[in-house]
């Protein structure tokens, strides 16, 4: 896992999984099936950094954020 800039041109979709109360995660969908590295941020700070995860460790937020729900 990493904490980098995303390229210019990656399209951030909202996770099913975000919170009516504005925890708000987005992710790449387009740049992991393009290169297989899963990025992911808190679409509150569209500017911050985000993490670039695995699939395994994409696979993991999601049953994280599903047990959490």
């Amino acid at each position: 896992m990493s904490s980098t800039s995303a390229p210019r041109d990656v399209r951030w979709v909202k996770s099913t999984y975000s919170g009516a109360q504005g925890e708000c995660v987005e992710w790449a969908p387009e740049h992991a099936l393009a290169t297989g590295e899963f990025l992911v941020r808190d679409s509150k700070v569209p500017g911050s950094p985000h993490l670039a995860l695995s699939s395994t460790g994409f696979t993991g937020l999601v049953e994280f954020a599903k047990n959490c729900a």
